[in-house]
């Protein structure tokens, strides 16, 4: 898992279906705005003002935390996809990126080795689902 893959947002852009096709790969929201899926290159929370006048990385430092925007997003990734921005972010800011990083590594991985998208839940290599 690579550490510039996680989002301002708490998004793990390491198992994101755009990021994990095999075609037009997303280089994920930390990454080169060139490369990023559409939907990521307009986020509001990527190109928040606070983010980008200051030199923090992750939103849990903002003010504002956790903003309108990005409550609403956490609500539909943990309805639709079983995972949480914010409980992401609390990690981060509680253990520190690494042991994050290997945690979400146990999580995602799966039998195969492959990692498995949040998005999709079913390993593209073997065919596996997430349970």
């Amino acid at each position: 898992m690579d550490s510039k893959l996680i989002a301002p947002c708490g998004m793990n852009c390491n198992i994101c279906y755009a990021h994990l096709r095999y075609k037009d790969v997303c280089s994920g929201c930390a990454g080169n705005a060139d490369n990023l899926f559409k939907y990521c290159a307009k986020c509001i929370i990527r190109n928040c003002e606070y983010l980008k006048s200051s030199n923090e990385k992750f939103c849990f430092s903002c003010p504002a935390f956790p903003c309108k925007r990005l409550k609403q997003l956490d609500k539909r990734y943990r309805t639709n996809y079983r995972m949480s921005m914010i409980e992401n972010l609390a990690a981060i800011k509680d253990k520190g990126l690494e042991v994050f990083l290997r945690s979400e590594k146990m999580k995602w991985k799966c039998a195969c080795g492959a990692l498995i998208s949040c998005h999709w839940r079913e390993c593209r290599v073997c065919g596996k689902t997430l349970t």
